[in-house]
């Protein structure tokens, strides 16, 4: 079912099926009248993934390499990590890191600073996330200490959009007006719009406001799926 759907889609998918019986991973989401959200994941065959896993043709020729920090819990997975960052790195390529949740964060986050300043480009969190990564209360503390720890930092705030940090530069994006439903699928949206930007050599603020756009749609319905095309969506809101 996986297969099918993201293959429908429109993306390429040739990961073969797990050996080991473990089955795919699920996730129950119950969505309150707030469009806040509460998550009972189970991760499946991603829980051994491991660095034998890495495809390093694809990652060699792929702009991005995007690694989850949901993943982030067994040994093998961050061997896989730290292998395909290095054979990204090796090829001239980009590894992008999202934080995922300030759980993970809480549980990892000296290994999340080493990460972040020795093998990621893109660092992708959310205001709680980056947050609890340097253990302030302040978004501005926060968004000082990882100044220059990575060449791109988008670090999103719901209602009060997007702010965009590199070593020099600071670009503020305003969040899309939507009437949230519910929020699952936000941060992931926000997440390929911005890529999908950054791997067309699009201006930062543009690859924000992408972003922006793509997560206003996703929360303005139940589920995770976009129900309306992006690419028409952002054609006609970007002009």
């Amino acid at each position: 079912v996986f297969r099918h759907d993201i293959r429908a889609a429109g993306v390429s998918f040739e990961t073969a099926a797990a050996s080991d019986d473990l089955p795919t991973g699920r996730c129950l989401i119950v969505v309150t009248p707030d469009a806040q959200r509460t998550m009972q994941t189970y991760l499946g065959a991603g829980t051994a993934l491991g660095p034998d896993d890495v495809d390093a043709a694809l990652v060699e020729s792929a702009r991005i390499t995007y690694l989850e920090g949901y993943l982030w819990d067994p040994p093998g997975a961050k061997e896989a990590f730290v292998k395909a960052a290095r054979l990204a790195h090796d090829a001239g390529r980009m590894v992008a890191l999202t934080l995922s949740d300030s759980f993970c964060v809480d549980r990892y986050r000296s290994e999340f600073r080493d990460l972040v300043e020795h093998h990621v480009d893109l660092l992708l969190a959310n205001e709680t996330e980056i947050t609890s990564l340097y253990e302030t209360r302040s978004f501005d503390a926060a968004l000082d200490h990882v100044r220059g720890k990575c060449a791109i930092a988008a670090l999103t705030r719901s209602e009060k959009g997007a702010v965009i940090v590199t070593s020099d530069a600071t670009h503020v994006v305003a969040a899309e007006p939507a009437d949230v439903v519910d929020t699952t699928g936000a941060g992931d949206l926000y997440a390929a719009g911005f890529m999908y930007g950054l791997t067309r050599e699009m201006p930062l603020p543009v690859c924000g406001r992408i972003g922006a756009i793509a997560a206003a749609e996703v929360i303005s319905h139940y589920g995770a799926r976009p129900e309306t095309s992006l690419a028409e969506l952002i054609r006609g809101r970007l002009g």
